[in-house]
């Protein structure tokens, strides 16, 4: 059980006790990301594993928390005692029943909670990105921001992370989307977090650095598409600005606007390169999809005790 923390004391309590209720099997860790309050603390009196990461950043402490702990089955999820704890076992065994590597807990806002679980800007930004990145990646999930989550082992150990803050969530979806993984999504509770405990997402910042890592990620494993989308873009303006030059140097003979002429010639061959660039980093990106399949394909998938001889 992993819990990232950023002055959660408030909270944290209620969400190791729910988590070791629900799976009384389990470790819980809690990594406390440079916490001003007694978040530490009070979770070590809790009876969690502690742990601390200075980067400041939630992708920094995913980054942290994979790269310390060893374990079969991660179950990943805030500390703010918004995600319900009691359908852990549900996502667990969903996971282990269709031998999955990722299954999403898709927030489902509980009733009479009033509109501060999940709120109406939040909730259209999730999806205006969900769509997006069903539409550049493939559509497999309704909520791509979820901070609820249980992954296999073999995606862990496997997952090249590089995002530093909230825009993790989406890091770890594309990377299944673009290496095709088994994953599903499980709708579960979302409350409203407790008295004295403030959310620390910033819905302009956070959400501009998501579309941004989005764009990144799209260039990094679907260069042509990019690239291409550019090559588009350079072609149509190019076409749009030449084509009433065209029509004059028929009429008259001459090119009166010249300028407009060498931005035309310019655009076109902007695009060009682009494509060229495009062609060539896809095939380098296919390497290197196969070179991250190849790690993953290593590594062994989960069995149960009693599948194993």
């Amino acid at each position: 059980m992993l819990l990232p923390c950023y002055n959660e004391e408030v909270a944290i309590t209620a969400v190791i006790d729910g988590f070791r209720a629900a799976l009384p099997d389990s470790k819980v860790y809690v990594f406390d990301n440079n916490s001003s309050d007694k978040t530490a603390e009070v979770a070590r009196d809790a009876g969690a594993i502690v742990y601390s990461e200075r980067r400041q950043g939630k992708g920094y402490v995913v980054r942290r928390m994979f790269a310390d702990i060893d374990a079969d089955i991660y179950v990943l999820a805030d500390g703010d005692n918004t995600y319900d704890a009691a359908s852990a076992p549900r996502l667990v065994q969903k996971l282990v029943d269709e031998n999955l590597d990722m299954v999403v807990g898709k927030r489902v806002e509980v009733e009479n909670t009033g509109s501060g679980a999940y709120r109406l800007g939040h909730r259209f930004g999730n999806q205006l990105f969900t769509r997006t990145v069903a539409f550049l990646f493939g559509q497999r999930f309704t909520d791509i921001l979820s901070g609820y989550r249980v992954f296999s082992k073999r995606y862990v150990k496997s997952f090249p992370s590089t995002s530093k803050g909230f825009e993790i969530e989406t890091e770890l979806t594309i990377h299944s989307l673009d290496l095709e993984l088994p994953v599903d999504e499980v709708e579960t509770p979302y409350a409203e977090r407790p008295d004295g405990s403030e959310s620390k997402l910033n819905s302009f910042a956070d959400g501009f650095r998501i579309l941004l890592t989005i764009i990144l990620l799209l260039k990094e494993n679907r260069p042509f598409m990019f690239f291409g989308s550019l090559f588009a873009l350079c072609a149509i303006t190019s076409v749009g600005l030449a084509v009433p030059l065209f029509m004059t140097y028929l009429e008259t003979g001459l090119v009166p606007r010249f300028p407009t002429a060498v931005l035309s010639t310019g655009l076109m061959l902007i695009g060009f390169m682009c494509l060229v660039c495009g062609l060539i980093l896809d095939g380098i990106s296919l390497q290197r999809r196969e070179a991250k399949l190849l790690r993953y394909l290593s590594l062994p998938t989960f069995k149960p005790e009693s599948d194993r001889s």
